[in-house]
């Protein structure tokens, strides 16, 4: 059941100690006792009461507890001494103790309206609820004016699951106070519980009769009627409300379900684009419509139109809301429409600069579609603002190694690689990017570092592997390692030609021509037949296994292609291999 249950307030015997003891610490000893105590032992005793109470506040619950004892010790029936130590173990948990020394303080004090609150509350800890609904009883009873006590009462009613009992103390306090909202829910959740449907309806349409113009409680009937399939009664219900508030923005929601539910589809749509339209329906209300929509759209082009036509409505009437333009983004992105999506998260960006998803989905984009420029100058300003991302850096570097700027691309990269925490995947791609632009200016031992450092967290990368080995064997150097991961590079991925072609051009390096013709061959099955430089590798393999003319053919069909090496055209002019 969804009732609600009052949380004990851990400070309450705080608070309630100081109270006792700046406004009825006389009273609190003026009780006969079973033990006479002189005049210095009463002062004695009050004097650890105060300390008592002191260290309680502090915090200092051992301390407390010592002090209380000791009180006890000298006075067996001090209830105050008493109720201190229960509401200490309660705080601590230890509800046996609690109730033990609780229950000697009421037995003490019975009139005593703090001492048996407590009892009762603990009483609840240990599921008796029937001698803690008695004491609520006892106390409403006793202190009518109090309707604390009342709900306590219903609530121990509802703990025992007496729950005609409990209507007629919440109908003694709806008496009291009159109609509240907070009894009638309690109500009809209780006459739900009994199958006493038309009992809960009679709960709502009260509250309704005692506010007629809050539509909240419209609604709410409304909602019960739709659980028990009462449609009309439902649609009914909230014509009311459209005549009461023609402006209120959530019966169109509500009638989008009614609609929905009875299978009209388009009755639906037409209420959801109403409530859409309307500006006193949130923004974050018809997100959250427009987020199920993302999942439902994926294979439904009737849906997905529907979808960008609400979008189009949320943007119009909240303009100035960064999230409205977000969702659009979000959507163009997913169905594959960069430049749309582009547009969409710069607008974001120009209302709520502060949103890094957003930066970076841009970002993500501008790599995309290779807008190497504007990839450049966007995540310098995210770096601005955001100077702890390790991300951003690495998309500055990449915009700046692709632009040849690689002094600028090394010095963003080696800046964001300070900020990778646990994260090997994107401590690689740094590796990687600094190994390109290290070689790229030369600096190959540095470069050769950085992809061992790539190839020591993923042994299986590729694309390291690949690069590696081809930069090896144009420099002539480590041919063994250089084979070996050429060939791994190979094995992980037998269909990319470049790939191939490397472990051929390595193989020739190594003066296995014969096996460089077999590779290099594979490599133009794959789709190398259209890149200059594999037609140009083959024109070389072909040269070194003295078939001339096949060279020179191979030659002029690279250049056919593209650019090809910087010797290519004296290759062909002087028929003679230039390395």
């Amino acid at each position: 059941m969804g009732f609600s249950i009052k949380q004990m307030n851990k400070y309450k015997y705080i608070i309630i100690s100081l109270f006792l003891l700046l406004t009825t610490s006389c009273g609190i000893f003026r009780h006969d006792k079973k033990i006479s105590l002189n005049e210095n032992q009463k002062l004695d005793n009050t004097s650890v009461f105060i300390d008592g109470c002191k260290e309680k506040i502090l915090g200092n619950y051992d301390k407390a507890v010592i002090h209380f004892l000791s009180c006890i010790k000298t006075d067996p029936d001090n209830a105050a001494a008493l109720y201190e130590l229960a509401g200490i173990y309660y705080v601590q948990k230890k509800n046996n103790e609690a109730i033990a020394f609780i229950k000697k303080a009421v037995k003490i004090e019975p009139e005593n309206v703090w001492y048996r609150q407590l009892y009762a509350e603990l009483l609840v800890t240990k599921k008796e609820y029937k001698d803690a609904t008695a004491i609520y009883e006892m106390l409403a009873k006793a202190h009518p004016e109090n309707m604390e006590y009342y709900f306590d009462w219903a609530l121990g009613y509802l703990y025992s699951a007496k729950y005609t009992e409990a209507i007629d103390v919440y109908n003694i306090i709806e008496q009291k106070i009159g109609v509240s909202e907070d009894i009638s829910i309690q109500k009809e959740k209780i006459y739900l519980q009994q199958n006493k449907f038309g009992k809960a309806v009679e709960e709502i349409q009260k509250l309704i009769n005692a506010y007629p113009s809050e539509t909240s409680y419209y609604n709410y009937l409304a909602s019960l009627y739709i659980s028990n399939n009462m449609t009309q009664e439902a649609y009914d219900v909230y014509q009311k409300i459209i005549k009461i508030d023609p402006d209120n923005a959530n019966v169109h929601l509500s009638l989008a379900d009614y609609y929905r539910i009875k299978g009209e589809k388009e009755k639906s749509y037409e209420e959801l684009k109403l409530a859409f339209s309307n500006v006193n329906l949130d923004i974050d209300s018809k997100v959250k419509i427009l987020l199920s929509y993302y999942a439902l759209t994926e294979n439904s082009n009737d849906l997905k139109e529907q979808a960008y036509t609400l979008i189009d409505l949320l943007i119009k009437t909240h303009p100035a809301e960064a999230k409205a333009y977000s969702v659009y983004g979000d959507f163009f992105y997913r169905d594959k429409k960069i430049t749309e999506a582009k547009d969409q998260y710069l607008k974001v960006l120009s209302l709520d600069s502060s949103r890094y998803a957003v930066w970076e989905q841009l970002l993500l984009i501008e790599s995309e579609l290779n807008n190497n420029t504007a990839l450049e100058n966007e995540s310098k300003r995210a770096i601005e603002l955001f100077p702890e991302q390790a991300g951003l850096y690495l998309f500055n570097g990449a915009a700046n190694y692709v632009l040849k700027k690689y002094d600028e691309a090394i010095l963003s990269l080696n800046k964001g690689i300070t900020l990778v925490v646990y994260n090997d995947n994107l401590l690689k791609q740094f590796y990687a990017y600094l190994g390109d632009a290290y070689y790229a200016r030369q600096d190959i031992k540095e470069a050769f570092s950085f992809y061992d450092k790539v190839l020591e967290i993923d042994p299986q990368n590729a694309y390291i592997l690949n690069n590696y080995s081809y930069y090896l064997s144009l420099r002539g150097e480590d041919l063994d390692k250089a084979e070996k991961m050429a060939k791994k590079a190979v094995d992980l991925n037998p269909d990319i030609s470049a790939y191939l072609d490397t472990y051929a051009w390595v193989l020739y390096k190594q003066g296995k021509y014969g096996e460089a013709e077999t590779w290099i061959n594979k490599a133009i099955e794959t789709g190398g037949s259209s890149d200059p430089d594999i037609m140009e590798h083959l024109g070389d393999v072909m040269f070194k296994l003295g078939q001339i003319e096949k060279a020179v053919d191979n030659w002029k069909k690279a250049k056919e292609k593209g650019k090809g090496s910087d010797l290519l055209n004296k290759k062909i002019n002087d028929r003679k291999l230039y390395e």
